[in-house]
């Protein structure tokens, strides 16, 4: 079983996913952390983010074991994989890996935001977690400040606006709910309600 989860930055997607993963035994893959290694990769070595063939490069060798860097979920790695990201060769070098991924045996989880248009259309469940842009800015505050970065509020909410821009209206993977895609705003709900509502909607298309 393909579980397919998407949604903007800080929606509580990538908590979901891990937590969905963990009660079915399934792997789990936060297909943006692979984005933000291609731009944290970039930034260490003073490339341009606009350069398309750059970041396709860097892409197409990315070391994975960035993925694990501390400073991956940094501010400002976030907005450079928010950049990187508009690119279509960047996203070809990078979709073969998350098609192998979803393809594993006896299933997979794998959250972003063209997961369940672009990478796995076909995915079993479909989720779309989403939350206002002001409570998303909340929570990634607070994170950013748990992590040591000395950064305000106002300005993390003016980052999410832009990148949600950005994000949307890419010609490539937009983001965007898939059509059969089950929508969750976690505005008002903690992880546990998040999960439960979307354990119950995944028991509802097994049975």
């Amino acid at each position: 079983m393909i579980i397919a989860i998407d949604g903007p930055a800080a929606s509580g997607k990538g908590s979901i996913a891990r937590r969905l993963g963990a009660h079915f035994g399934y792997p789990h893959l936060d297909t943006g952390a692979l984005y933000r290694a291609v731009g944290l990769a970039m930034l260490q070595e003073n490339q341009n983010l606009d350069d398309s063939d750059a970041a396709a490069k860097v892409a197409e060798n990315l070391p994975l074991e960035l993925l694990d860097a501390a400073e991956i979920r940094t501010a400002e790695v976030g907005e450079a994989a928010s950049k990187v990201a508009v690119h279509a060769a960047v996203r070809k070098a990078l979709r073969g890996f998350q098609e192998r991924f979803a393809g594993q045996s006896p299933g997979a989880v794998l959250d972003g935001r063209d997961i369940g248009t672009v990478i796995c259309p076909h995915a079993d469940v479909k989720l779309f977690i989403t939350a206002t842009v002001e409570i998303r800015a909340t929570r990634r505050h607070k994170e950013l400040l748990a992590r040591g970065e000395r950064i305000i509020y106002a300005r993390v909410l003016a980052d999410l606006k832009v990148r949600d821009q950005r994000d949307a209206t890419r010609k490539e993977g937009p983001l965007r709910p898939a059509d059969d895609a089950f929508q969750i705003d976690t505005s008002n709900l903690d992880i546990e309600a998040a999960v439960a509502a979307a354990l119950t909607f995944i028991t509802s298309q097994r049975t």
